[in-house]
């Protein structure tokens, strides 16, 4: 049994309680008001709603490209880097971008992979060992459901998706797409693949948010992402008044995977308040997709991240939610608890509760090598 005290931001509404979160076999116990002299600000683990991190391979290769030359399959920077990067390759640099997610306080990320079903097989490979969990949307032919978490499309106009939808219902999963990134036009033959969650909704018009309310279809959006593609500015405030919003970092070749910087970035850049930005990056992407994590409270998988409130950084704040979202980053991380299976050695700064393989063993010696406590 673990415990952690401070300013703990619970429940659905993430409000601030004094007290602390009890933690015991991956559980949350209990989250008990209480009076404690603890500094500390402890927040859900974020749940990074849309990323591609098979192209850590080429990081910043892409810089000044426009959304066609850089990502947009089939012969996009990208997808060229893809089909040259060895299986090895993608598979280390998938892992270690897991290591820095986990670091950096990410439970689990939404994934767009691409390759079909060795795609799949790679990302489930880097993930062996790992303490952050993938959810895979899987690519191409249908039968890659087979081994994946659910199917992601990547643009309803770019093909015919409609056996791929139906696929997915007999198989009980998601299907996800990329709508509205580039324009519009692709947002309603989206909406008529009935998907489980849309991707960007950049360009997003009333006649859209109506349908995307009526089907109840939550959307995750990539600001920084929008930003580097120049593609856009999507109406955050908008969406969160027709549906859930969650938070994502998109391509890792284009940024970080950093919920903290995509944090700041929207919450200086959009209308929307840091309350609503915070519940994007956690409780929103949590809620998208039915993870039980994202959400302090008892019952929930233990996914936590413990912020020394009296960092050069944090001390003095005044809203432990503005501080998070504003200014918040790596640095002020005090221990980073993740929810997964079994019992798992921790890292210096990283609790877990996972054991997957003799090979994930090697993955968590070989990274806490290159790590120093704080």
């Amino acid at each position: 049994m673990e415990e952690f005290e401070g300013t703990i931001l619970a429940g659905q509404s993430l409000t601030p309680t004094r007290g602390r979160v009890v933690v015991e076999d991956g559980e949350i116990a209990a989250v008990e008001q209480a009076k404690t002299a603890s500094t500390n600000i402890i927040l859900p683990a974020f749940v990074n709603a849309h990323t591609h991190i098979g192209d850590a391979v080429a990081k910043e290769a892409a810089v000044g490209l426009s959304l066609g030359e850089a990502v947009v399959p089939p012969d996009s920077l990208k997808h060229r880097r893809l089909a040259a990067a060895s299986h090895e390759q993608l598979v280390t640099a998938m892992g270690r971008t897991m290591q820095f997610m986990a670091q950096t306080g990410t439970a689990r990320f939404l994934d767009f992979r691409e390759s079909g079903p060795d795609g799949t097989r790679q990302l489930r490979a880097a993930a062996a060992g790992q303490s952050v969990e993938p959810f895979i949307f899987g690519s191409g032919e249908p039968g890659v459901l087979e081994i994946a978490d659910g199917y992601g499309a990547s643009g309803a106009t770019d093909d015919d998706f409609t056996d791929h939808r139906a696929a997915a219902n007999e198989s009980g999963v998601p299907f996800a797409i990329h709508a509205g990134e580039p324009n519009a036009t692709d947002i309603h033959p989206a909406l008529d693949l009935d998907p489980d969650l849309l991707v960007h909704m950049v360009h997003a018009t009333d006649d859209h948010l109506e349908r995307v309310a009526q089907q109840d279809v939550p959307v995750a959006v990539c600001p920084r992402a929008n930003l580097t593609l120049r593609v856009g500015h999507a109406s955050i405030s908008d969406l969160l008044d027709h549906t859930t919003v969650a938070l994502g970092t998109d391509n890792v070749m284009l940024n970080s995977p950093s919920m903290f910087r995509e944090m700041a970035h929207t919450a200086k850049n959009y209308d929307v308040t840091a309350r609503e930005v915070l519940k994007m990056a956690t409780v929103g992407g949590a809620e998208a997709m039915g993870l039980d994590c994202g959400v302090i409270e008892a019952g929930r998988r233990a996914g936590l991240v413990v912020l020394d409130g009296d960092s050069h950084n944090l001390a003095g704040t005044e809203d432990p939610a503005r501080a998070i979202v504003r200014r918040a980053g790596p640095l002020d991380i005090r221990d980073v608890i993740l929810p997964a299976f079994g019992e798992w050695p921790s890292e210096p700064g990283l609790s877990a509760y996972t054991c997957v393989s003799a090979a994930g063993w090697l993955v968590w010696l070989a990274g806490s090598l290159m790590i120093t406590r704080k």
